[in-house]
């Protein structure tokens, strides 16, 4: 199942990229009349730069997301807005770098005019053929919840993900027999059989099941095709055992790795950053009274609390009333302070976190101990979420909303223990890469 989508991902990928160069020498046929030695030498080593940066700002535009592939308005706007970025980004490249022989500036905007026409038309018969159910693998879905619910309205919205619910067993399988599940597969060919978990367990249904490895079935846990789907993990479905084979993995060398690249990488931020976070206490100081770095106990890794350090977004009288969430449009912030939410700016000083080891760059949000206590006692399996260091950003925050409420946090947790489960540092640069983008898209 899995190679299937990243099948789909590559295709998508090689295609933009030939699209690119297609534009290019398009660009270049139609400004010379011509393809010299010179000419293409000349353009091609500094626009193949541009393309590496294009693909990695489609990929934080969402742009190889299977969910959104779809030849709606919406798209078009993600798309129009991504390469427009994109397009400034190229400016810049080659007005503020003068070291190419080059200054292409009626090339550069022919070309971005070319592409624009071609890459949006490539994508266009690209999401048509993924809409249209391109290499669909036919699941026969078993039992009915609110599992089982979700996954199926998800698939039947989004085709181009590459599933198809071909039939659903809602009744479950205990009083299927071998012979009637196979003649089901045959006549709908079936690809994969989906089975909550407490099923697996059950012998009878085991029995059946197994009778449909000699068709060339693939079985797998109800959890295991939600968490391919959503990208979280369905606490609602597991149990205990489950997170003893899953979750607990040997994550030795990242576990051991992460940690000096991490802080490499946060003092050459910090130095890039330093002149932004002066300006930032600065205006902070001058617009309402208090310090401008707020502290705040949280808790991290293993359930050990810590100091975090934060730009203060708040008035000084903004807990007078107890803890309380924090809301995305909390009324509470300063003015300044809003925009520095929004923009996730009033992140930075957790850079000091990072170097003091407290918190990792990706990690589940560290909660204050007030609420982790009541999250513990309300949400099941809370505690593993300590598993981690926790992070500046993490999977949860890049794929859910703002949390102020229980079942926010459960939502989310769904989310942090998928990235405890998966940990890399792929993992981690696709989050800080899509952590980027709120920067962007928060205005």
């Amino acid at each position: 199942m899995d190679s299937i989508v990243k099948l789909k991902r590559f295709g998508l990928f090689l295609g933009d990229l030939a699209t690119l160069y297609l534009a290019l020498f398009l660009m270049l046929f139609l400004r010379y009349g011509e393809f010299s030695s010179d000419v293409v030498r000349f353009h091609f080593a500094p626009f193949s730069i541009i393309f590496a940066i294009w693909l990695i700002i489609f990929y934080i535009g969402d742009l190889y997301d299977l969910r959104l592939l779809k030849n709606n308005g919406e798209f078009f706007i993600r798309f129009i807005i991504t390469v427009g970025l994109s397009g400034i980004l190229a400016v810049m490249f080659f007005y503020f770098i003068p070291d190419f022989i080059i200054a292409p500036k009626t090339n550069l905007f022919s070309f971005i005019g070319i592409f624009a026409v071609l890459g949006y038309a490539w994508r266009q018969l690209y999401n048509y053929m993924l809409n249209n159910r391109l290499s669909v693998v036919r699941i026969l879905l078993t039992g009915y919840n609110r599992t089982t619910e979700e996954i199926y309205r998800q698939l039947e919205r989004n085709p181009q993900l590459g599933y198809s619910v071909a039939f659903w067993m809602k009744e479950g399988m205990e009083e299927k027999n071998p012979q009637m599940l196979a003649e089901i597969i045959k006549r709908q060919k079936i690809d994969v059989v989906v089975l909550p978990a407490h099923l697996k367990k059950n012998p009878r249904v085991a029995h059946v099941a197994y009778g449909t490895l000699a068709l060339g079935v693939e079985v797998i846990d109800l959890a295991t095709l939600y968490e391919k789907i959503f990208r979280k993990i369905p606490v609602a479905e597991l149990e205990e055992s489950w997170f003893l084979g899953n979750l607990v993995q040997n994550h030795r060398i990242y576990d051991s790795l992460k940690r000096p690249v991490e802080i490499v990488f946060v003092l050459g931020l910090g130095v890039l950053l330093l002149p932004l976070i002066i300006l930032i206490a600065l205006i902070i100081k001058i617009t309402s009274p208090g310090s401008a770095i707020f502290r705040q106990v949280r808790i991290g890794y293993r359930d050990e609390s810590f100091t975090i350090f934060k730009f203060r977004t708040m008035r000084l009288d903004a807990e007078k009333n107890g803890p309380q969430w924090a809301a995305q449009k909390d009324d509470r912030s300063t003015r300044f302070g809003h925009f520095l939410r929004r923009t996730h700016l009033d992140e930075l000083p957790q850079l000091l976190n990072v170097l003091n080891g407290t918190i990792s760059l990706v990690g589940p949000r560290p909660e204050r101990p007030e609420f982790v206590a009541k999250l513990k006692q309300e949400i099941l399996y809370y505690e593993l979420r300590h598993l981690v260091r926790p992070g500046v950003t993490g999977w949860a925050q890049t794929h859910y909303r703002y949390g102020a409420s229980i079942n926010d946090a459960y939502e989310k947790l769904q989310y942090e223990l998928y990235y405890i489960r998966h940990r890399s540092f792929m993992l981690d640069i696709i989050t800080l890469l899509k952590t980027v983008k709120f920067f962007f898209t928060n205005f």
